[in-house]
Protein backbone atom coordinates (compact mmCIF):
# COMPACT_ATOMS: atom_id res chain seq x y z
CA UNK A 1 0.00 0.00 0.00
CA UNK A 2 1.27 3.33 -0.85
CA UNK A 3 1.86 5.99 1.99
CA UNK A 4 -0.58 8.36 2.30
CA UNK A 5 -0.55 11.25 4.62
CA UNK A 6 -3.92 14.39 5.40
CA UNK A 7 -2.01 17.88 3.77
CA UNK A 8 -3.07 21.03 5.11
CA UNK A 9 -2.63 22.33 2.12
CA UNK A 10 -5.09 20.69 0.09
CA UNK A 11 -7.29 19.39 3.22
CA UNK A 12 -7.23 15.81 2.05
CA UNK A 13 -5.37 12.72 2.58
CA UNK A 14 -2.61 12.04 -0.45
CA UNK A 15 -0.42 9.52 -1.49
CA UNK A 16 3.19 10.70 -0.51
CA UNK A 17 5.65 10.74 -3.30
CA UNK A 18 8.89 13.05 -2.46
CA UNK A 19 10.76 15.39 -4.83
CA UNK A 20 13.17 12.47 -5.03
CA UNK A 21 13.19 9.19 -4.76
CA UNK A 22 13.77 7.02 -1.93
CA UNK A 23 14.83 10.70 0.07
CA UNK A 24 12.98 12.89 2.26
CA UNK A 25 13.36 16.76 3.31
CA UNK A 26 11.37 17.73 6.32
CA UNK A 27 11.44 20.42 8.27
CA UNK A 28 9.45 20.99 11.85
CA UNK A 29 8.97 23.80 13.65
CA UNK A 30 10.82 23.71 16.91
CA UNK A 31 10.20 25.77 19.93
CA UNK A 32 10.67 29.25 21.21
CA UNK A 33 13.26 28.78 23.75
CA UNK A 34 11.97 31.38 26.55
CA UNK A 35 10.82 28.74 29.12
CA UNK A 36 11.25 25.04 29.80
CA UNK A 37 8.64 22.80 27.26
CA UNK A 38 5.19 21.19 28.63
CA UNK A 39 3.83 17.96 27.99
CA UNK A 40 1.49 19.41 25.25
CA UNK A 41 4.93 20.82 23.68
CA UNK A 42 6.12 17.25 23.61
CA UNK A 43 3.30 15.88 22.10
CA UNK A 44 3.98 17.97 18.87
CA UNK A 45 7.72 16.84 18.97
CA UNK A 46 6.63 12.94 19.71
CA UNK A 47 4.20 13.32 16.95
CA UNK A 48 7.38 14.37 14.71
CA UNK A 49 9.71 11.56 16.02
CA UNK A 50 6.97 9.43 14.81
CA UNK A 51 6.78 10.53 11.37
CA UNK A 52 10.64 10.78 10.87
CA UNK A 53 10.76 7.15 12.87
CA UNK A 54 8.53 5.88 10.22
CA UNK A 55 10.02 7.27 7.21
CA UNK A 56 12.95 5.15 8.06
CA UNK A 57 11.27 2.45 8.66
CA UNK A 58 9.79 2.64 5.13
CA UNK A 59 13.54 2.83 3.70
CA UNK A 60 13.96 6.96 3.34
CA UNK A 61 16.99 8.44 3.91
CA UNK A 62 15.42 11.57 5.73
CA UNK A 63 17.18 14.67 6.41
CA UNK A 64 15.31 15.68 9.15
CA UNK A 65 15.46 19.58 10.26
CA UNK A 66 13.51 21.22 13.51
CA UNK A 67 14.86 25.43 14.33
CA UNK A 68 15.22 26.98 17.80
CA UNK A 69 13.71 29.86 17.84
CA UNK A 70 16.20 32.12 20.12
CA UNK A 71 15.47 35.48 18.86
CA UNK A 72 11.63 36.96 19.08
CA UNK A 73 9.57 38.79 21.02
CA UNK A 74 9.74 36.37 23.93
CA UNK A 75 13.33 35.75 24.51
CA UNK A 76 13.84 39.80 24.03
CA UNK A 77 11.59 40.29 26.90
CA UNK A 78 13.46 37.26 28.85
CA UNK A 79 16.44 38.35 28.40
CA UNK A 80 15.60 41.88 28.86
CA UNK A 81 14.37 41.00 32.26
CA UNK A 82 16.63 38.89 33.94
CA UNK A 83 19.73 41.14 32.79
CA UNK A 84 21.70 39.09 30.65
CA UNK A 85 22.60 38.06 26.89
CA UNK A 86 20.41 36.87 24.30
CA UNK A 87 22.50 34.10 24.58
CA UNK A 88 23.04 32.89 27.87
CA UNK A 89 19.05 33.36 28.33
CA UNK A 90 18.15 30.99 25.60
CA UNK A 91 21.03 28.02 26.05
CA UNK A 92 19.42 26.60 29.64
CA UNK A 93 16.42 26.55 27.80
CA UNK A 94 17.95 24.40 25.09
CA UNK A 95 20.06 22.29 26.91
CA UNK A 96 16.57 21.41 29.33
CA UNK A 97 14.92 20.72 25.93
CA UNK A 98 17.12 18.13 25.03
CA UNK A 99 17.10 16.71 28.03
CA UNK A 100 12.93 15.92 27.59
CA UNK A 101 14.19 14.60 24.11
CA UNK A 102 16.67 12.19 25.67
CA UNK A 103 14.15 11.11 28.82
CA UNK A 104 11.28 10.55 26.48
CA UNK A 105 12.96 8.68 23.84
CA UNK A 106 12.86 11.54 21.27
CA UNK A 107 15.69 10.90 18.65
CA UNK A 108 17.43 14.20 17.65
CA UNK A 109 17.08 16.07 14.42
CA UNK A 110 20.20 15.81 11.88
CA UNK A 111 20.28 19.41 12.62
CA UNK A 112 18.59 22.11 15.03
CA UNK A 113 19.71 25.21 13.55
CA UNK A 114 19.36 28.45 15.86
CA UNK A 115 17.75 31.41 14.61
CA UNK A 116 20.72 33.96 15.18
CA UNK A 117 22.86 31.74 13.12
CA UNK A 118 21.07 32.48 9.80
CA UNK A 119 20.53 36.02 10.00
CA UNK A 120 22.36 36.40 6.79
CA UNK A 121 19.76 34.26 5.04
CA UNK A 122 17.17 35.92 6.28
CA UNK A 123 18.30 39.67 5.01
CA UNK A 124 18.88 37.86 1.69
CA UNK A 125 14.82 36.68 1.45
CA UNK A 126 14.09 39.96 2.65
CA UNK A 127 16.06 41.50 -0.22
CA UNK A 128 14.60 39.58 -3.17
CA UNK A 129 10.66 40.52 -1.37
CA UNK A 130 11.73 43.95 -1.72
CA UNK A 131 13.02 43.37 -5.70
CA UNK A 132 10.34 41.49 -6.00
CA UNK A 133 7.57 44.25 -4.87
CA UNK A 134 6.39 41.87 -2.07
CA UNK A 135 8.26 44.28 1.17
CA UNK A 136 8.41 47.72 1.56
CA UNK A 137 9.55 49.86 3.96
CA UNK A 138 7.62 51.74 7.15
CA UNK A 139 8.98 53.32 10.15
CA UNK A 140 12.30 51.91 9.59
CA UNK A 141 10.80 48.20 9.81
CA UNK A 142 10.13 46.01 6.87
CA UNK A 143 6.57 44.29 6.17
CA UNK A 144 5.55 41.96 3.68
CA UNK A 145 2.95 43.24 1.46
CA UNK A 146 -0.10 40.47 1.71
CA UNK A 147 -2.17 42.04 -1.55
CA UNK A 148 0.68 41.31 -3.72
CA UNK A 149 0.54 37.60 -3.55
CA UNK A 150 -2.40 36.36 -5.01
CA UNK A 151 -2.05 32.77 -3.06
CA UNK A 152 -1.87 34.29 0.55
CA UNK A 153 -4.55 32.30 2.73
CA UNK A 154 -4.06 28.93 0.73
CA UNK A 155 -2.76 27.10 3.27
CA UNK A 156 -4.84 28.61 6.76
CA UNK A 157 -8.50 29.29 4.34
CA UNK A 158 -8.03 32.89 6.19
CA UNK A 159 -10.02 35.70 4.15
CA UNK A 160 -7.66 37.65 2.36
CA UNK A 161 -10.52 40.44 1.93
CA UNK A 162 -10.53 41.26 5.84
CA UNK A 163 -7.38 42.74 5.39
CA UNK A 164 -6.49 46.10 3.90
CA UNK A 165 -3.51 47.50 2.06
CA UNK A 166 -1.06 49.48 4.61
CA UNK A 167 -2.90 47.62 7.94
CA UNK A 168 0.14 46.05 9.54
CA UNK A 169 1.48 44.27 12.71
CA UNK A 170 4.81 43.82 13.97
CA UNK A 171 4.12 41.38 16.86
CA UNK A 172 5.33 38.29 16.19
CA UNK A 173 2.48 36.36 17.36
CA UNK A 174 -0.96 37.94 16.55
CA UNK A 175 -4.86 36.84 16.96
CA UNK A 176 -6.25 33.92 14.52
CA UNK A 177 -7.99 36.05 11.67
CA UNK A 178 -6.14 38.89 11.95
CA UNK A 179 -4.98 39.42 8.43
CA UNK A 180 -2.84 42.29 8.17
CA UNK A 181 0.97 42.88 6.31
CA UNK A 182 3.29 41.45 8.64
CA UNK A 183 6.89 42.55 9.80
CA UNK A 184 9.83 40.40 8.08
CA UNK A 185 12.48 43.22 9.41
CA UNK A 186 12.03 45.09 12.87
CA UNK A 187 13.64 48.39 13.91
CA UNK A 188 15.86 48.09 16.46
CA UNK A 189 15.15 49.17 19.89
CA UNK A 190 16.93 49.93 23.39
CA UNK A 191 16.14 46.82 24.72
CA UNK A 192 17.45 44.80 21.15
CA UNK A 193 20.70 46.49 21.54
CA UNK A 194 20.92 45.87 25.33
CA UNK A 195 20.57 42.11 25.10
CA UNK A 196 22.58 41.28 21.56
CA UNK A 197 19.54 41.21 19.41
CA UNK A 198 20.19 43.54 16.64
CA UNK A 199 21.79 43.15 13.48
CA UNK A 200 23.36 45.40 10.42
CA UNK A 201 20.98 45.42 7.34
CA UNK A 202 20.07 47.70 4.15
CA UNK A 203 17.33 48.57 6.19
CA UNK A 204 19.11 49.65 9.01
CA UNK A 205 19.94 48.08 12.47
CA UNK A 206 17.29 45.90 13.80
CA UNK A 207 16.43 42.21 14.09
CA UNK A 208 14.18 39.55 12.33
CA UNK A 209 10.36 39.24 12.46
CA UNK A 210 9.72 35.77 13.47
CA UNK A 211 8.04 34.24 10.64
CA UNK A 212 10.65 35.09 8.14
CA UNK A 213 13.47 33.15 10.30
CA UNK A 214 11.85 29.38 9.65
CA UNK A 215 11.53 30.27 5.96
CA UNK A 216 15.33 31.10 5.69
CA UNK A 217 16.53 27.49 8.01
CA UNK A 218 14.50 25.56 5.92
CA UNK A 219 15.73 26.47 2.91
CA UNK A 220 18.47 26.89 3.35
CA UNK A 221 19.29 23.33 5.23
CA UNK A 222 16.64 21.60 2.81
CA UNK A 223 16.56 23.37 -0.62
CA UNK A 224 14.04 26.13 -2.03
CA UNK A 225 11.47 23.45 -2.61
CA UNK A 226 11.14 20.25 0.10
CA UNK A 227 8.56 17.27 0.90
CA UNK A 228 7.12 17.72 4.66
CA UNK A 229 6.66 21.00 6.71
CA UNK A 230 5.11 19.64 10.78
CA UNK A 231 3.67 21.42 13.14
CA UNK A 232 1.42 22.46 15.72
CA UNK A 233 -2.33 23.20 14.41
CA UNK A 234 -1.77 26.06 16.29
CA UNK A 235 0.90 27.65 14.04
CA UNK A 236 -1.06 27.03 10.72
CA UNK A 237 -1.94 30.93 10.86
CA UNK A 238 -0.34 33.12 10.92
CA UNK A 239 3.30 31.45 11.41
CA UNK A 240 2.94 28.55 8.67
CA UNK A 241 0.82 31.01 6.11
CA UNK A 242 3.31 33.63 6.13
CA UNK A 243 6.33 31.50 5.66
CA UNK A 244 4.59 30.24 2.40
CA UNK A 245 3.93 33.52 1.96
CA UNK A 246 8.02 34.82 2.03
CA UNK A 247 9.50 31.66 0.62
CA UNK A 248 7.59 31.32 -3.05
CA UNK A 249 7.17 35.02 -2.79
CA UNK A 250 11.06 35.25 -2.67
CA UNK A 251 11.82 32.23 -4.70
CA UNK A 252 8.73 31.75 -7.31
CA UNK A 253 8.67 28.01 -6.56
CA UNK A 254 6.90 26.41 -4.44
CA UNK A 255 8.11 26.11 -0.28
CA UNK A 256 6.44 22.91 1.10
CA UNK A 257 4.80 20.10 -0.79
CA UNK A 258 3.05 18.66 2.30
CA UNK A 259 1.77 20.59 5.42
CA UNK A 260 1.16 17.79 8.50
CA UNK A 261 -0.32 19.78 11.52
CA UNK A 262 -0.20 17.53 15.10
CA UNK A 263 -3.58 18.65 17.67
CA UNK A 264 -3.55 19.95 21.13
CA UNK A 265 -2.95 18.06 24.54
CA UNK A 266 -5.70 19.02 26.71
CA UNK A 267 -5.45 18.89 30.46
CA UNK A 268 -8.77 18.40 31.88
CA UNK A 269 -10.51 18.78 28.79
CA UNK A 270 -8.50 22.46 28.05
CA UNK A 271 -5.26 23.23 26.08
CA UNK A 272 -2.10 23.14 27.84
CA UNK A 273 -0.32 26.85 27.33
CA UNK A 274 2.14 28.41 29.64
CA UNK A 275 0.22 31.85 28.79
CA UNK A 276 -2.81 30.18 31.34
CA UNK A 277 -0.37 28.27 33.51
CA UNK A 278 -2.47 24.59 32.34
CA UNK A 279 0.65 23.04 31.98
CA UNK A 280 2.57 19.90 33.41
CA UNK A 281 6.37 19.64 32.45
CA UNK A 282 8.00 16.12 31.87
CA UNK A 283 10.00 16.65 35.11
CA UNK A 284 6.83 17.20 36.87
CA UNK A 285 5.09 14.07 35.92
CA UNK A 286 8.60 12.21 35.99
CA UNK A 287 8.58 13.08 40.05
CA UNK A 288 5.20 12.16 40.43
CA UNK A 289 6.26 8.84 39.65
CA UNK A 290 4.83 8.41 35.61
CA UNK A 291 7.06 6.75 33.71
CA UNK A 292 8.72 8.84 30.03
CA UNK A 293 7.65 4.89 28.19
CA UNK A 294 3.74 5.31 29.35
CA UNK A 295 3.64 9.42 28.19
CA UNK A 296 4.86 7.73 24.55
CA UNK A 297 2.27 4.99 24.97
CA UNK A 298 -0.24 7.13 25.67
CA UNK A 299 0.52 9.98 23.52
CA UNK A 300 -0.32 6.35 20.20
CA UNK A 301 -3.55 5.90 21.64
CA UNK A 302 -4.75 9.13 19.75
CA UNK A 303 -4.44 9.87 16.24
CA UNK A 304 -1.26 13.04 15.99
CA UNK A 305 -4.95 15.01 13.74
CA UNK A 306 -6.94 14.25 17.14
CA UNK A 307 -6.80 16.14 20.31
CA UNK A 308 -5.66 14.20 23.48
CA UNK A 309 -7.47 14.76 26.85
CA UNK A 310 -3.96 13.91 29.50
CA UNK A 311 -5.57 12.07 32.71
CA UNK A 312 -3.66 10.11 35.62
CA UNK A 313 -6.09 7.37 34.59
CA UNK A 314 -4.96 7.42 30.97
CA UNK A 315 -1.19 7.57 32.12
CA UNK A 316 -2.02 4.31 34.76
CA UNK A 317 -3.36 2.30 31.86
CA UNK A 318 -0.36 3.11 29.51
CA UNK A 319 1.74 2.04 32.05
CA UNK A 320 -0.02 -1.21 32.36
CA UNK A 321 -0.30 -1.98 28.84
CA UNK A 322 3.29 -1.09 28.59
CA UNK A 323 3.86 -3.60 31.68
CA UNK A 324 2.32 -6.45 29.66
CA UNK A 325 3.95 -5.66 26.11
CA UNK A 326 7.01 -6.26 27.64
CA UNK A 327 6.36 -9.15 29.46
CA UNK A 328 5.03 -10.54 26.65
CA UNK A 329 8.46 -9.99 24.76
CA UNK A 330 10.43 -10.79 27.70
CA UNK A 331 8.89 -14.53 28.63
CA UNK A 332 9.05 -15.28 24.63
CA UNK A 333 13.29 -14.25 24.89
CA UNK A 334 13.81 -16.50 28.06
CA UNK A 335 11.57 -19.51 26.71
CA UNK A 336 13.42 -22.75 25.81
CA UNK A 337 14.37 -22.62 22.99
CA UNK A 338 15.42 -25.45 20.32
CA UNK A 339 16.58 -25.36 17.27
CA UNK A 340 15.01 -28.84 16.11
CA UNK A 341 11.89 -28.67 18.30
CA UNK A 342 9.43 -31.57 18.31
CA UNK A 343 8.25 -32.59 14.69
CA UNK A 344 4.62 -32.91 16.15
CA UNK A 345 4.61 -29.57 17.06
CA UNK A 346 3.12 -26.66 14.64
CA UNK A 347 4.86 -23.10 14.62
CA UNK A 348 2.26 -20.35 14.81
CA UNK A 349 4.18 -17.47 15.48
CA UNK A 350 5.50 -17.11 11.62
CA UNK A 351 2.00 -16.22 10.29
CA UNK A 352 1.51 -13.79 13.72
CA UNK A 353 4.58 -11.97 13.08
CA UNK A 354 3.78 -11.26 9.28
CA UNK A 355 0.44 -10.37 9.99
CA UNK A 356 1.03 -7.88 12.88
CA UNK A 357 4.10 -6.22 10.44
CA UNK A 358 1.61 -6.11 7.34
CA UNK A 359 -1.30 -4.60 9.75
CA UNK A 360 1.28 -2.65 11.87
CA UNK A 361 2.52 -0.89 8.50
CA UNK A 362 -1.28 -0.81 6.93
CA UNK A 363 -2.06 1.06 9.70
CA UNK A 364 0.77 3.66 9.81
CA UNK A 365 0.82 4.14 6.23
CA UNK A 366 -3.05 5.72 6.82
CA UNK A 367 -1.45 8.88 7.84
CA UNK A 368 -0.12 7.38 11.11
CA UNK A 369 -3.23 5.73 12.56
CA UNK A 370 -0.66 5.00 15.94
CA UNK A 371 -3.65 4.39 17.59
CA UNK A 372 -5.13 1.11 14.54
CA UNK A 373 -1.22 0.14 14.83
CA UNK A 374 -0.80 -0.05 18.62
CA UNK A 375 -3.93 -2.88 18.13
CA UNK A 376 -1.72 -4.72 15.86
CA UNK A 377 0.60 -4.81 18.28
CA UNK A 378 -1.67 -6.14 21.43
CA UNK A 379 -2.94 -8.70 18.98
CA UNK A 380 0.83 -9.83 18.41
CA UNK A 381 0.93 -9.94 22.48
CA UNK A 382 -2.14 -12.15 22.43
CA UNK A 383 -0.78 -14.84 20.26
CA UNK A 384 2.86 -14.89 21.68
CA UNK A 385 1.04 -15.48 25.24
CA UNK A 386 -1.66 -18.26 23.89
CA UNK A 387 1.54 -19.66 22.19
CA UNK A 388 3.40 -19.98 25.42
CA UNK A 389 0.81 -21.44 27.06
CA UNK A 390 0.07 -24.38 24.72
CA UNK A 391 3.92 -24.73 24.98
CA UNK A 392 4.35 -25.10 28.69
CA UNK A 393 7.68 -26.09 29.35
CA UNK A 394 8.32 -27.59 25.90
CA UNK A 395 10.79 -25.80 23.56
CA UNK A 396 9.88 -23.58 21.05
CA UNK A 397 11.34 -23.57 17.60
CA UNK A 398 14.26 -20.77 17.26
CA UNK A 399 13.15 -19.49 14.42
CA UNK A 400 9.91 -19.36 15.63
CA UNK A 401 10.44 -17.13 18.55
CA UNK A 402 13.33 -14.78 16.70
CA UNK A 403 10.41 -14.04 14.22
CA UNK A 404 8.32 -12.88 16.80
CA UNK A 405 10.86 -11.05 18.47
CA UNK A 406 12.05 -9.15 15.69
CA UNK A 407 8.44 -8.28 14.94
CA UNK A 408 8.72 -6.63 17.98
CA UNK A 409 11.87 -4.93 17.54
CA UNK A 410 10.41 -3.80 14.30
CA UNK A 411 7.33 -2.21 15.35
CA UNK A 412 9.24 -0.15 18.47
CA UNK A 413 11.54 1.15 16.43
CA UNK A 414 8.78 3.72 15.41
CA UNK A 415 7.10 3.75 18.78
CA UNK A 416 9.94 3.84 20.58
CA UNK A 417 8.04 2.65 24.29
CA UNK A 418 9.29 -0.76 24.65
CA UNK A 419 12.66 0.62 24.11
CA UNK A 420 12.50 3.33 26.64
CA UNK A 421 10.80 1.09 29.23
CA UNK A 422 13.92 -1.79 28.93
CA UNK A 423 16.09 1.65 29.73
CA UNK A 424 13.94 2.57 32.61
CA UNK A 425 14.63 -1.01 33.85
CA UNK A 426 18.26 -1.26 34.11
CA UNK A 427 19.34 -2.98 37.21
CA UNK A 428 22.42 -2.15 38.57
CA UNK A 429 25.04 -4.74 38.99
CA UNK A 430 25.37 -4.97 42.82
CA UNK A 431 21.33 -4.94 42.54
CA UNK A 432 21.60 -8.28 40.17
CA UNK A 433 24.36 -9.82 42.06
CA UNK A 434 21.75 -9.41 45.73
CA UNK A 435 18.95 -10.45 43.75
CA UNK A 436 19.72 -13.59 42.67
CA UNK A 437 21.32 -14.37 45.65
CA UNK A 438 18.57 -13.58 47.49
CA UNK A 439 16.39 -16.16 44.83
CA UNK A 440 18.97 -18.92 45.49
CA UNK A 441 18.09 -18.62 49.09
CA UNK A 442 14.77 -18.79 48.46
CA UNK A 443 14.77 -21.75 46.30
CA UNK A 444 16.46 -23.66 49.12
CA UNK A 445 14.02 -22.65 51.39
CA UNK A 446 11.40 -24.01 49.52
CA UNK A 447 12.99 -27.28 48.95
CA UNK A 448 13.19 -27.53 52.32
CA UNK A 449 9.85 -26.65 52.57
CA UNK A 450 10.44 -23.37 54.77
CA UNK A 451 7.55 -21.50 53.32
CA UNK A 452 7.91 -19.07 55.98
CA UNK A 453 10.95 -17.86 55.09
CA UNK A 454 10.89 -18.37 51.44
CA UNK A 455 8.07 -15.78 51.91
CA UNK A 456 10.20 -13.59 53.99
CA UNK A 457 12.79 -13.15 51.07
CA UNK A 458 10.33 -12.75 48.64
CA UNK A 459 8.82 -9.69 50.86
CA UNK A 460 12.87 -8.77 51.27
CA UNK A 461 13.46 -8.87 47.62
CA UNK A 462 10.51 -6.67 47.21
CA UNK A 463 10.88 -4.15 49.19
CA UNK A 464 14.21 -2.99 47.24
CA UNK A 465 11.10 -2.57 43.87
CA UNK A 466 11.91 -6.22 42.79
CA UNK A 467 9.02 -7.90 41.41
CA UNK A 468 9.36 -11.80 41.18
CA UNK A 469 7.15 -14.42 38.69
CA UNK A 470 7.26 -18.13 39.61
CA UNK A 471 7.10 -19.70 35.97
CA UNK A 472 7.91 -23.04 34.61
CA UNK A 473 11.40 -22.38 33.96
CA UNK A 474 11.82 -20.96 38.14
CA UNK A 475 11.96 -17.32 38.81
CA UNK A 476 12.38 -14.23 36.68
CA UNK A 477 12.72 -11.10 38.51
CA UNK A 478 11.85 -7.44 37.20
CA UNK A 479 12.52 -4.24 38.82
CA UNK A 480 8.97 -2.92 39.69
CA UNK A 481 6.64 -0.14 37.89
Amino acid sequence: MPLRFYNTLTRREEEFVPLHEGKVGMYVCGPTVYAPPHIGNMRTFFFADVLHRYLEYRGYEVRFVMNLTDVDDKTIRGALKNGVSLNDYTQPFIDDLFRNFEQLGIHRADVHPRATDYVDGMIDVIRRLEERGLAYVADGSVYYDISEFADYGKLSKVDVSAGRRGERVAADEYDKDDVRDFVLWKAVKPEDEQVGAAWDTPWGRGRPGWHIECSAMSMQELGETFDIHAGGVDLIFPHHEDEIAQSEGATGKPFARYWLHGEFLLLDGGKMAKSTGNIFNLQDLVDRGVSPSAIRYLFLTAHYRSKLNFTFEGLNAAAEAVRRIRDARDRLRAHPAARDPDPMDTPTLHPAADEALSAFAAAMDQDLNSSVALAALHELVNRVNARLHELGTAAISEAERDAALRAFERIDAVFGFVALADRENVVDDDLSAWVEERLAARQAARASRDFAAADSIRDEIAARGVVIEDTPQGARWKRGA
